[in-house]
């Protein structure tokens, strides 16, 4: 097991050149997996529900979308605990149990998946417990800007993250291959509708082992979790770790606070989903919602008596400051962008140009399956690959160029897709061959997807630059948490808009926030006289 640092200064050039780099650079590449495939069991049933379909388990699209919006909202909200566990149980103790819990959810979805007549709520119940792979990106984040300089803040912070996301990537390809073949044993289901993985398309009355899509997790996550112990440090200084007790001490603390963002996260869904989804059936605004579960959460924590309630005083600091709040709202339209469009490419590629949108005696129906459409599977691991590919990327750039400038001219760019990605949808989602709008609304998502990714790179050295040391990391967790609800609203909407059948008014409702995002970002950070100039 390494050992805990002590008076641990990454911006002293001699420790940093005689071993700091070494030791930092080693935290970082064990972390950078447990993170992918925290990212991976988060938002793997963007992938399970489109093969639920092609298996015809029973469920409505409606029901299926809530999988992914559970996730989502289970994900984000936790990832509120998560935001403060570093300076309560440290580094290494929080990444080694958070990456140990994804192994409840991978388990019990491979276990589920087997069972095709099983209830909605075992599998909404299993898309809850996920949400501690959405989670981990707080702490995984706040951890690692505690171990590099600040100069290359936006490197090491974009390589984790980047690297990190392509846990959504490797996801989108691993799963659809893995359900080919048997390993895992188990009973096989024939497939009813043709499916796809990244090399082709698969037809129907093909075999598929879906429940290889848990299985394949917890192999991949057992050696990771090991590594997480015996290769990575707590940092024990006074602005980092300074009282995390012993290792079991450090675990209930985590365990307790993960388990108030759980129940806040239930009840909030509860309070939204239909009855027939296992809901209130009241029917409440998710934007009245949403707002109360992070509130709930925020103060659920603060009511912890005791040394947690002392550390976390000292870290709620960070919403007294004006830069907090800015750089939440622009750091949702990079993240939450790239993780909502994430969790739903795939099933609205289904959706929008699986199907023939056809006038029958008047009105039009979207339940015809379309035999020219393209494989959802084939194409939905595209997206995140080259968001979180390109990440790292934008990190460099804002580091030579200032991350609000890299911001505002990617921010233009969203603005743009989005409204053409809007426009090939509706005319999609109006054509009984949608499948000639496919090519340019594919183009324009990449793109979308790509400008999200240089985004998040840059957002994190506006935050390393803007606030200090002690700051900077539970600002990362904040701003990533609140972020992370894209998860669960971009799904919903995408799901209430296909229904009310306008699609592309989803698109619009992006584009016009990112326009919002732009005047702020010029505000703070690149109008004459702003506080601070292009950090």
């Amino acid at each position: 097991m390494a050992k805990d640092l002590k008076d641990w200064n990454p911006e002293d050039a001699g420790q940093w050149e005689g071993g700091g780099k070494a030791i930092a650079n080693r935290n970082l590449w064990i972390s950078i997996p447990a993170l992918l495939c925290g990212f991976a069991v988060w938002l793997y049933w963007g992938i399970i529900t489109v093969q639920m379909i092609n298996l015809n388990y029973g469920f409505s699209q409606a029901e299926l979308f809530t999988l992914t919006a559970i996730a989502g909202l289970s994900g984000a909200t936790l990832r509120i605990p998560s935001t403060f566990f570093i300076r309560l149980a440290g580094g290494r103790n929080t990444i080694f149990l958070t990456t140990a819990l994804l192994l409840l959810p991978a388990t019990g979805t491979a276990i589920i998946l087997q069972n095709p007549e099983a209830p909605l709520w075992q599998f909404q119940l299993m898309a809850l417990l996920s949400g501690f792979g959405g989670g981990n990106f707080a702490s995984s984040m706040s951890n690692i800007s505690f171990f590099f300089p600040k100069k290359v803040q936006g490197y090491s912070l974009g390589m984790n993250a980047g690297l990190g996301n392509f846990g959504v990537t490797t996801m989108q390809i691993l799963i659809p291959l893995v359900m080919t073949v048997g390993v895992f044993g188990g009973t096989s289901m024939i497939l009813e509708n043709t499916s796809g993985t990244l090399i082709g398309r698969i037809p129907a009355g093909t075999e598929t082992f879906l429940h290889n899509a848990g299985f394949i997790w917890v192999v991949i996550l057992i050696p990771v979790v090991i590594a997480t112990w015996f290769g990575m440090n707590n940092i024990r200084d006074e602005h980092v770790s300074p009282d995390i007790g012993s290792p079991f001490a450090a675990f209930g603390k985590i365990l307790g606070m993960l388990l108030i963002g759980l129940l806040t996260a239930a009840a909030g869904l509860w309070l939204m989903l239909p009855e027939t989804a296992g809901g209130s059936g009241w029917g409440i605004s998710k934007w009245l919602v949403l707002p109360l579960v992070i509130a709930a959460t925020v103060y659920a924590l603060k009511a912890i008596p005791g040394a947690i309630r002392k550390s976390l005083d000292r870290q709620y600091k960070i919403f007294r400051n004006k830069h907090t709040w800015a750089m939440t709202v622009i750091y949702t339209m990079t993240f939450g962008s790239f993780i909502g469009f994430a969790a739903a490419f795939g099933l609205a590629i289904k959706v929008i140009f699986g199907f023939q949108h056809l006038e029958v005696d008047g009105a039009m129906t979207h339940d015809l399956v379309n035999p020219n459409g393209p494989s959802a599977l084939m194409f939905a691991w595209t997206g995140p690959f080259i968001g979180a590919l390109i990440r790292p990327i934008g990190g460099k750039l804002a580091d030579k160029f200032g991350g609000a400038l890299v911001t505002q001219i990617i921010s233009v760019v969203m603005v743009i897709c989005a409204l053409g990605v809007a426009w090939f949808m509706k005319e999609a989602y109006a054509s009984a061959t949608p499948e000639v709008f496919f090519t340019p609304f594919l183009i324009l998502f990449l793109v979308l997807f790509a400008a999200t990714g240089i985004g998040n790179g840059s957002t994190f050295r506006t935050i390393a630059v803007v606030f200090d040391r002690e700051q900077a990391g539970p600002v990362l967790g904040w701003t990533s948490a609140v972020a992370a609800y894209g998860a669960f609203i971009i799904p919903q909407v995408f799901g209430e808009q296909i229904r009310a059948t306008t699609p592309e008014y989803a698109l619009i409702g992006f584009a016009i926030f990112y326009a919002v995002c732009i005047a702020i970002n010029w505000w703070f950070y690149l109008r004459p006289g702003a506080d601070v100039k292009n950090p």
